[in-house]
């Protein structure tokens, strides 16, 4: 199973800043986490940049069980 690591509005969203989630690529980590954080996830996660171990990553991306997936939400300030 992946880490998947979630900042900002993503960890809002899911209401917690990290979890464990099956999948063989990116897409189907970030579709097990839709199913289980929602609709309000979902918004956050198309708008957001995702990375592989510091790499940005795609949807057919392979992982490994010992890979982390970040999720990160578009910043805004000044």
């Amino acid at each position: 199973m992946a880490r998947l690591r979630l900042f900002a509005q993503a960890r809002e969203a899911a209401g917690t800043g990290a979890t464990t989630l099956e999948g063989v690529n990116v897409g189907e980590v970030l579709d097990a986490a839709v199913a289980r954080f929602g609709p309000r996830f979902c918004a956050v996660l198309a708008t957001s940049a995702i990375w592989l171990n510091g790499d940005p990553a795609r949807r057919d991306t392979p992982v490994a069980d010992t890979d982390e997936v970040a999720v990160l939400p578009p910043v805004s300030g000044g």
